[in-house]
């Protein structure tokens, strides 16, 4: 097949670290089949200037620069952001003659693919991950654009049983909708000695290591985390917070910390490479991502596949991939539950190597494969449609 990949979820020169997930997917069904990665970049991003480099083995990767109003009109950002495409590869792809178009994420990318899709007379598959649905299918005017990219795909994949009935409840085709947990490269995430790792993260010997790794903003709950770690402190003395990531609440962190009086046991490493985040979970003894909505962060079953227990929030997927014997779920935006499940939590004798036996269920083979079916569903499905037999 020669399929054309379209989303703002991939790496670029201008975040290298982005959509990890979406990666490591892409770069497995680019062995198979001649794929093209095209990755929306936001023109703000783009000329605030490169901040690395971006090789995908075996991947025809990208971009092209979104242009949109900023601050109003995001419900037209779907046409801004087809029309930014076509100005600036429109030629490209009219002469590319694809089999079909795979969107990741439902607006505006999919929503404008879904359009693209029309025009170059292929079918295209909707890729869906959380907030996509979860956060902008609750604005009025965004919704019904996201139901009519949903209900004329040829498939509709979710990355959770939760985000596939969303799905469908905004409009989806049920017999259409596909839920394909992402998986985990078992190669980088494996248990390993803890004191190994934290010598070579240079990170003091001291128990317990909370471990956050996730975009540094509010609907994440990295600020609740902060506010339920006191707590644990006054329990467990020792106790040190380390934040991977980066994002508009990093001030804010540093900030209440202080106030707090517990700036001595935070630490904010900032972004890490996908590669190094393996060491980090090994260091650690829980992860804790306490987020107000979710897909299915691979950063859970990452962290699991590392034999480490896992406290979150109970939304999205998360409850689908985290048995009781592996973690702790709490009700989002509730900070004393948060405080007690890491008390909780750091207290128990936790059995890693179930936790990690049941993560390695979660194989980027198996889900490739289930990917590559679809794909060739959609493309039969839609020349059926064609031949005027159906």
């Amino acid at each position: 097949m020669k399929i054309l990949v379209l989303t703002n979820l991939f790496p670029t020169p201008w975040d290298p670290l982005r959509g990890a997930f979406n990666r490591q997917q892409f770069e497995r069904l680019g062995q198979r089949h001649d794929v093209d990665v095209l990755t929306a970049v936001d023109f703000r991003e783009r000329f605030a200037g490169a901040r690395g480099t971006v090789e995908v083995t075996g991947l025809h990767t990208d971009h092209f620069v979104f242009v949109y109003p900023p601050r109003i009109g995001r419900a037209l950002h779907a046409a801004c952001w087809l029309v930014s495409l076509l100005l600036q590869r429109g030629r490209r792809l009219r002469a590319a003659h694809y089999d079909c178009v795979l969107a990741s994420w439902a607006y505006p990318d999919a929503v404008a693919a879904g359009w693209l899709a029309r025009m170059l007379d292929i079918p295209y598959v909707v890729k869906v991950h959380g907030s996509d649905l979860n956060v902008q299918a609750e604005h009025a005017l965004r919704r019904p654009q996201i139901r009519a990219a949903l209900r004329r795909a040829g498939a509709v994949i979710a990355v959770s049983r939760a985000l596939a009935d969303k799905a469908v409840a905004i409009g989806a085709d049920a017999t259409r909708v596909h839920t394909l947990y992402n998986g985990v490269d078992s190669d980088r995430f494996a248990p390993g000695a803890q004191a190994a790792a934290r010598v070579r993260l240079r990170l003091a010997a001291t128990s317990p290591l909370l471990l956050y790794v996730g975009n540094l903003k509010q609907s994440k709950g990295c600020v609740d985390l902060l506010e339920a770690f006191p707590a644990l402190l006054a329990a467990c003395p020792q106790a040190r917070l380390v934040y991977i990531g980066a994002g508009p609440c990093r001030a804010e962190l540093l900030e209440r910390a202080a106030a707090l009086g517990c700036a001595g046991h935070i630490e904010l490493v900032g972004a890490v490479e996908h590669a190094e985040l393996g060491d980090w979970f090994r260091a650690s003894d829980l992860l804790c991502l306490p987020s107000h909505n979710e897909g299915v962060p691979n950063v859970v079953l990452e962290a699991m596949a590392c034999g480490i227990p896992v406290v979150a929030s109970r939304v999205g997927g998360i409850p689908e991939v985290v048995p009781e014997y592996a973690g702790i779920l709490v009700p989002p935006r509730e900070r004393e539950a948060l405080s007690s499940a890491l008390i909780k939590a750091t207290e128990h004798a936790w059995d890693s190597p179930r936790i990690a036996a049941h993560a390695r269920g979660f194989r980027w083979d198996d889900n490739v494969d289930r990917l590559d079916r679809i794909l060739q569903a959609a493309i039969a499905g839609y020349s059926f449609e064609l031949d005027g037999t159906a």
